[in-house]
């Protein structure tokens, strides 16, 4: 039901009184004091309290951070590597020599005397059968006299018996004589004949003995000992003293030892140079005529011997030398510092530093050692960081950090 006055138009288009008073109210101007509530301080004084907070601990966290950086870091060992390099491509391998004479041979008596006279001496080119000396042997010389007279004693029984045993055989024939005595008639006659023989032996030994009165060159050579002289007493065999040393120069037998590692490059045939403090700058072929195929447990080395030309006389047996093998080693092998090898309880190992920075411990053989530079023959590549001058304390797993270092001097 509608109020009276409903039907009617409202002024102010129709809008009711109380709106129109709201309205007014609103568009009259302000002259109340805001009002603020206690929560929306409280949260305001948080968000300082938080902000001030975070404001004074980043420096405290800066600075706990940068310090346990700069601890890690003195924690963090700084090892310096460096990559192997191989040596200098081989120009030989270089080894001191023992120089022998082709032939030699110590010269003893074969008969006891005494020396009468000497004919060659020290320097002496002899020929094979030369006389070197002479040896008065008056005791053999009255054996031989005696062994010729027994001979011929020998010999006249001999012809006796002969004729004896062809008379008691005839008369064995007409049945004189019994069989028996017939038989030994021929025994001795066969005792006759091995007397004559034996005579006979006795005397050539004695003539073959009395032979070795000359003292004879047994080869081509020269003389580089004599150990006697004229009236010496000389007693027979090796108890007696060294009468001559004679020693075939003209070709020499040169002997090296090749270590264990560079063995298996060296092969009969090979070409080889010699040098000799007496000759500077002078170089005498060689070469290589067998090897002992053995490597001494010793040394650990591998005995070689060569062949040397010395038609001119230039080298000397047994003077220095140095023999230059070629080809003993085909390819360089790697080089590192010696300060970058541990001596440890398990053997030589050297530091390598892999993936992440982590050190890994390897064994290695080593060859020869240059001094400032060492050989490798195995353990390491030439893609290996290895790392020099390492700590004691170096280990397996360590992390390190790494600088480069600079790249070690050739090996000569």
């Amino acid at each position: 039901m509608n109020s009276p006055g409903d039907g009617k138009p409202k002024p102010d288009g129709g809008q009711p009184a109380s709106e129109k008073a709201g309205q007014a109210a609103s568009d009259a101007p302000s002259t109340a004091k805001p009002q603020f509530r206690p929560g929306i301080i409280a949260g305001v004084a948080a968000v300082l309290l938080a902000i001030g907070f975070f404001a004074g601990m980043i420096p405290h966290w800066r600075q706990d951070k940068a310090a346990k950086t700069y601890t890690q870091q003195l924690s963090t060992i700084t090892v310096a590597v460096i990559s192997p390099a191989p040596g200098k491509p081989d120009v030989g391998l270089m080894l001191p020599a023992e120089i022998r004479p082709w032939l030699t041979a110590s010269i003893f008596a074969q008969v006891s005397g005494y020396l009468k006279t000497w004919l060659v001496d020290i320097g002496a080119h002899v020929k094979e059968g030369q006389m070197l000396a002479k040896i008065d042997t008056p005791e053999v010389d009255q054996e031989l006299e005696q062994a010729r007279a027994q001979l011929i004693l020998a010999q006249a029984n001999l012809k006796l018996a002969e004729t004896t045993d062809a008379r008691w055989q005839a008369l064995l024939k007409r049945a004189a004589v019994s069989e028996q005595e017939a038989a030994e008639k021929a025994a001795g006659r066969a005792v006759a004949a091995a007397n004559v023989q034996a005579a006979t032996a006795n005397v050539r030994r004695l003539e073959e003995l009395q032979a070795f009165q000359r003292v004879t060159a047994p080869f081509d050579g020269t003389i580089t000992l004599r150990n006697v002289d004229i009236g010496d007493l000389i007693v027979a065999g090796a108890g007696g003293k060294e009468l001559f040393h004679l020693a075939q120069t003209k070709k020499l037998r040169v002997y090296v030892r090749v270590p264990e590692p560079d063995a298996p490059g060296v092969r009969p045939g090979q070409s080889a140079e010699l040098t000799i403090s007496e000759a500077p700058g002078r170089f005498f072929p060689l070469k290589v005529i067998t090897t002992s195929e053995a490597v001494s447990p010793v040394s650990r080395t591998l005995e070689v011997e060569l062949e040397a030309d010395n038609s001119q006389g230039l080298i000397f047996p047994g003077s220095y030398a140095q023999v230059r093998l070629s080809g003993a080693r085909p390819n360089p092998r790697l080089v590192i510092p010696s300060s970058a090898v541990l001596f440890r309880a398990q053997g030589l190992q050297v530091g390598v530093v892999g993936t992440n920075n982590t050190v890994e411990l390897r064994q290695v053989r080593v060859g020869r050692d240059f001094g400032q530079t060492i050989e490798i023959l195995s353990g390491v590549t030439p893609a290996d960081g290895v790392i020099i001058n390492p700590p004691d304390s170096l280990a397996n797993g360590m992390v390190v950090r790494v600088v480069q270092a600079a790249p070690p001097p050739a090996a000569k």
